[in-house]
């Protein structure tokens, strides 16, 4: 009787400088059999030097730290290692989402809650072991190459090939807007898209991306500053108007109503969905019921299914969906969803997106309004 080949651990470097810290982070790990922890560090320079000795899967990384913190470690590491997981630990405040920001700006590929001191031990470890592990399991998932530091030849893991898409109804004008939907890898993802988009889009644009409260308000400050188009966290009862770029704020689902001759943002606490608030799904179901057709949808880098039901939906009704390429997403779990499901009209590389998007949305005639 031959026996299976068990699957290949996901070794993890983990880097904080507090003892605590790296004992919960350790501890959580190893509760994982497929996970094991092969070193720590306790600083930045330490963490650059054990990824170059160990060769890590993946690193969890500490943002404040002495000799070299967490953020210019990662700019390290990326000069050599540009697709190796890092998973930032943050803190839920202003000077925490900020410096988190940064660090996915520097090339982090995700974050998680850093554990707090007010409680117990087992508590951190729950928390962590949460939050984390199913983040490392999915940023080391179709691209990793196992046993990169071990003994022996790297087996890469095959890519499955999208189906074929399925025929959509054919589009009766131009479109009226543009949905958008991102996770894992998606405040990078945004920062390449959005800034391609011209000054004149006749079209509102709205995006969800997973994030907690505050998070979403800095993100879009820092868009804002990089795009010609208006970008503002949405509030309720903002009014949708062509040229401008409203993100769902965290913990809130971001919908569209229309209220009289306008199309207004409307926000709810109403229950996760994909374990998601703000999801995704909600902004293209609901978009897809007002502007029908004339929706275009895009949906880049993400953990999870998140965006597949809508997008569904979105061509059901004659919308079009794009959806990010696997070699250039950091997790290729939303798109590749999309993709897979044969729900996506162009499976195109992050770098074309914007350029496509822009293309789309300004051929042919300019709208009126963003009424039916």
């Amino acid at each position: 009787m031959t026996r299976s080949t068990p699957p290949p651990t996901i070794r993890v470097l983990v880097v904080d400088d507090s003892g605590v810290i790296r004992r919960v982070v350790t501890e959580a790990l190893a509760s994982d059999p497929a996970i094991e922890v092969i070193g720590t560090a306790v600083d930045g320079k330490s963490a650059v030097d054990k990824v170059a000795q160990l060769k890590p899967d993946a690193v969890t990384m500490d943002i404040e730290m002495p000799n070299m913190n967490g953020i210019d470690a990662v700019r390290a590491i990326r000069k050599t290692q540009p697709k190796l997981p890092i998973v930032m630990f943050s803190t839920l405040t202003e000077r925490g989402a900020s410096a988190t920001l940064d660090a996915l700006a520097a090339g982090a590929s995700d974050y998680v809650t850093k554990p707090s001191n007010t409680g117990s031990f087992e508590e951190s470890k729950t928390n962590v072991r949460e939050q984390l592990i199913p983040k490392l399991k999915a940023l080391t998932g179709t691209r990793r190459v196992v046993g990169g530091g071990a003994a022996g030849a790297p087996r890469q893991v095959p890519v499955p090939t999208p189906r074929t898409r399925t025929a959509g109804k054919p589009r009766a004008g131009a479109f009226q807007a543009l949905v958008i939907g991102c996770s894992t890898g998606g405040p990078d993802a945004l920062a390449q898209v959005l800034p391609q988009l011209p000054g004149d889009l006749p079209v509102p644009v709205l995006v969800v991306q997973h994030m907690p409260p505050l998070f979403t308000r800095l993100l879009a400050q820092r868009l804002d500053g990089n795009c010609k188009l208006t970008v503002a966290e949405a509030a309720e009862g903002d009014v949708v108007r062509p040229g401008q770029i409203l993100i769902a704020p965290g913990g809130k689902h971001l919908m569209v109503r229309r209220q009289g001759t306008t199309v207004q943002a409307h926000l709810t606490e109403d229950p996760p969905e994909n374990f998601c608030r703000p999801a995704v799904d909600v902004l293209f179901r609901s978009a897809s019921g007002l502007w029908g057709d004339r929706l275009l949808a895009v949906v880049l880098t993400g953990m999870g299914r998140d965006g597949e039901k809508g997008a569904t939906l979105i061509r059901s009704v004659g919308g079009e969906v794009f959806a990010q390429d696997e070699p250039t997403s950091v997790v290729w779990g939303m798109p590749g969803a999309v993709a897979m499901a044969g729900q996506a009209d162009k499976v195109l590389p992050l770098l074309r997106i914007g350029q496509e998007i822009a293309a789309m949305l300004t051929r042919g005639p300019t709208p009126v309004g963003v009424a039916s």
